[in-house]
């Protein structure tokens, strides 16, 4: 059997968390599996780089930074998403290897294909079926992270050009895949949201034999 891997890209404050939970709350209600997850932070390892990339109140260098993003992910396919797709389960998780590219690559001005490699290297390659690209103006999405009334991590409390660049490689990554990317307007109402994320992962689910890009 094989899963689907269906992950939520955007910048902060676009809302992927509440779209996931949507659709893993919609895909249980069908019969389905779900494992959801999250990048940085998907296992017990990654808890303690999650710590460090997102809470450590020194500098990080941003190689070093993009270096622990990997660690993460490495470990992460290997021990949770991989496992699950192998048992036919469907993965929901939030962030995944575009946002490497999109925060340490454009936002810390890396060059963004040396980290999209470093990401396949440590991923063996995996990449979703289905990546939900909640595109948002970064004016917009820091007024919802200002009203969460909650600290901010290193990555949100950085500069407007930072997220400006942020959201332009979001979208330039969605236009070169327009198979594997969904992008949708994050200031829609979040039910219209959630239909129109279902209904992509319908069709992808619907498709007899052809439910993977995978390495």
């Amino acid at each position: 059997m094989t899963g689907l891997f269906v992950t939520f890209e955007g910048g902060d404050g676009a809302g992927k968390t509440t779209q996931a939970m949507l659709l893993q709350d919609w895909a249980v209600a069908q019969g389905r599996t779900v494992v959801r997850t999250r990048e940085p932070g998907g296992s017990e390892v990654g808890e303690l780089i999650r710590d460090i990339v997102l809470h450590h109140r020194g500098e990080v260098a941003p190689r070093a930074e993009a270096l622990l993003y990997a660690a993460d992910r490495a470990h992460h396919i290997a021990t949770v998403v991989r496992p699950a797709l192998q048992r036919g389960e469907i993965v929901i998780q939030d962030r995944y290897l575009d946002s490497s590219v999109a925060y340490q690559g454009a936002g810390r001005v890396l060059d963004s294909g040396e980290v999209r490699e470093l990401s396949l290297w440590a991923a063996e390659g995996l990449l979703p079926d289905i990546t939900v690209l909640l595109d948002v103006d970064p004016a917009t999405a820091r007024g919802r992270i200002d009203a969460d009334d909650k600290p901010f991590d290193r990555l949100e409390a950085e500069h407007g050009s930072f997220h400006e660049r942020v959201r332009e490689a979001f979208l330039t990554l969605a236009g070169n895949e327009p198979e594997r990317f969904l992008v949708l307007d994050a200031s829609r109402p979040v039910d219209e949201l959630a239909a129109a994320v279902r209904a992509k992962v319908d069709e992808v689910l619907s498709r007899s034999g052809d439910v993977g890009t995978r390495g």
